[in-house]
């Protein structure tokens, strides 16, 4: 088996809204988009499908769930502290503080327009401490 590609796919009720958030705070870009339904990719990071709750695609048991209690995380090799500054000057709104866990996991969260947690970490080396 070889993996091209990975692809998250979230359920949300507002596809344009997360499509929006995004393109527009974390750089992705639309490689398909209609109603209901819209296709993100960024060239560093997993591709994600954005699918509008209700939608006759789904699978009945399926079509009005939400994407809850998950959170999309994305490793950075450095600069978290300016990601989490550059957010916050671009207004939205950081639902965890920047902190450090004991285990040498640094984080902050924010949340899409249609609920979605995505958390940012880095990871403290040896030479952190």
């Amino acid at each position: 088996m070889q993996i091209t590609a990975s692809t998250v796919s979230l359920t949300v009720a507002d596809v344009a809204a997360s499509q929006a958030f995004l393109t527009a705070h974390l750089g992705y870009t639309v490689q398909a988009a209609a109603d209901g339904f819209a296709s993100l990719t960024r060239a560093d990071a997993v591709d994600i499908v954005l699918l509008a709750r209700g939608t006759q695609v789904l699978p009945p048991e399926q079509r009005d769930r939400h994407a809850a209690g998950l959170i999309l995380a994305f490793t950075l090799a450095d600069g978290l502290h300016d990601q989490e500054k550059r957010l916050r000057e671009a207004g939205v709104e950081i639902t965890m503080p920047l902190r450090e866990e004991p285990w040498g996991e640094r984080l902050f969260q924010i949340t899409d327009p249609n609920g979605v947690i995505i958390q940012f970490v880095e990871w403290a080396t040896s030479d952190d401490t």
